[in-house]
């Protein structure tokens, strides 16, 4: 039987910042809920039943963008790969409400978006299910106590490696250097080989790579991105 306790975690980042403008709540009330994945938060799927990605996308390849922040890349990717469907899981409401006045502006149809937590996303993701996942300029929680919080710890890696197709592409852009170093130390151990052959491979951004505007503000600061390629063993 399922297990429908819903497990004790704690959630760090924000979940809102400023006022949304007048436009940006009438996105959230009229463009939201059709672009829901399905039955995700604890209170509507409390059996945790996973979620139909073949009705959803028609039988296309899934991709993954965990914390999408203004969803400009989500767009970008949506637009460029039209016979893939994505799913972008971002908690904060006020970048919520940016990729749904971006998606209206490129009329993309490919997507489907979790306002949450990624970690309810994966109770719900059909095992071996997703084809691609994209992790960029994640939280970078630089204190030393706070690592535990960032991403590539074993409380994400984990269900991360089960949703993920044997095979699957696993990207990893970051500009804070002890997160590069996490993510090489604790990636690997959860079943993904890094793709790296030379020090191109991590310096130069992938080929269909959208600059996004935290990596903009890296790269006013000083701060020299890295671009992570793993795969699914």
């Amino acid at each position: 039987m399922t297990d429908t306790t819903r497990p004790r975690r704690n959630f760090y980042g924000r979940l809102k910042g400023k006022s949304l403008k007048k436009s940006q709540k009438t996105y959230i009330d009229e463009d939201l809920a059709p672009l829901s994945p399905g039955a995700v938060d604890w209170e509507a799927n409390p059996e945790r039943t996973p979620l139909d990605l073949e009705g959803l996308f028609g039988g296309r390849k899934v991709w993954l963008e965990i914390g999408f922040g203004g969803g400009e890349h989500l767009v970008h990717q949506a637009g460029n790969n039209p016979d893939v469907g994505i799913i972008g899981c971002e908690p904060y409401i006020n970048g919520v409400a940016m990729l749904l006045g971006k998606i209206r502006r490129a009329r993309v149809d490919n997507l489907a978006i979790h306002p949450g937590d990624v970690r309810d996303m994966f109770d719900v993701l059909p095992e071996a299910s997703i084809d691609r996942v994209f992790l960029l300029y994640p939280d970078p929680w630089p204190k030393t106590r706070h690592h535990r919080r960032r991403f590539v710890t074993p409380e994400h890696l984990e269900p991360l490696a089960r949703v993920l197709k044997p095979g699957a592409i696993f990207r990893v852009a970051t500009d804070i250097e002890d997160y590069v170093r996490q993510t090489l130390e604790q990636v690997p151990q959860h079943g993904f080989d890094w793709l790296a052959e030379g020090p191109e491979d991590w310096r130069q951004p992938w080929d269909d790579w959208l600059s996004t505007r935290y990596e903009q503000k890296a790269l006013r600061e000083g701060r020299r991105p890295h671009y992570l390629t793993f795969r699914k063993r």
